[in-house]
């Protein structure tokens, strides 16, 4: 192909070249909406971990109490 067949007229650019280009673009815009998925997972990490430690030290506590009361 000449030169002219894979050059844009207007602005000069390869047409392989802008392809590509547009491609990486595509890949961007979806990392950064998989990015934002991501965003303050750890924060919320952290939160359900004490959310869960809470739960389950009042858990053992409901169940300690449960076996004093069956003892009396």
């Amino acid at each position: 192909m000449s030169r002219d067949e894979t050059v844009c007229k207007y602005c000069g650019v390869s047409y392989l070249i802008l392809h590509e280009f547009k491609l990486m673009e595509d890949k961007v815009k979806a990392m950064e909406k998989e990015m934002k998925f991501y965003e303050g997972s750890v924060e919320r990490e952290k939160r359900l971990q004490a959310q869960l430690q809470c739960l389950s030290r009042d858990f053992e506590q409901c169940t300690a109490d449960s076996e004093s009361k069956t003892e009396r």
